[in-house]
């Protein structure tokens, strides 16, 4: 997976909180193997792949049905914020 930005929290966290809570750990280790998968395919084959974008979890995460971005002071947008962040490291750490 491709370095992940501020953009990429903020999209990811668009995804989660357009699912109920319980659905958030499952949606994020798909977005993050969604953007593994494509990373190591644009690194494989020079190109981005069709349907899973350039490798960003932000590519990933377009691809699932983003809600539209609620004001920062959002409590469930903060919480979802918090996940991705989570998510991310755990993903890392293993």
């Amino acid at each position: 997976m491709r370095e992940i930005t501020h953009g990429d929290i903020r999209v990811a966290a668009r995804v989660l909180i357009a699912r109920p809570e319980a659905d958030w750990p499952a949606l994020m280790a798909r977005m993050l193997a969604k953007s593994q998968h494509a990373d190591r395919y644009r690194k494989a084959l020079g190109r981005h792949h069709p349907a899973l974008g350039n490798g960003t979890l932000m590519s990933a995460a377009f691809g699932m049905g983003a809600a539209p971005e609620p004001l920062p002071s959002d409590t469930r947008y903060l919480a979802a914020i918090g996940a991705v962040i989570e998510a991310v490291q755990d993903w890392r750490a293993r």
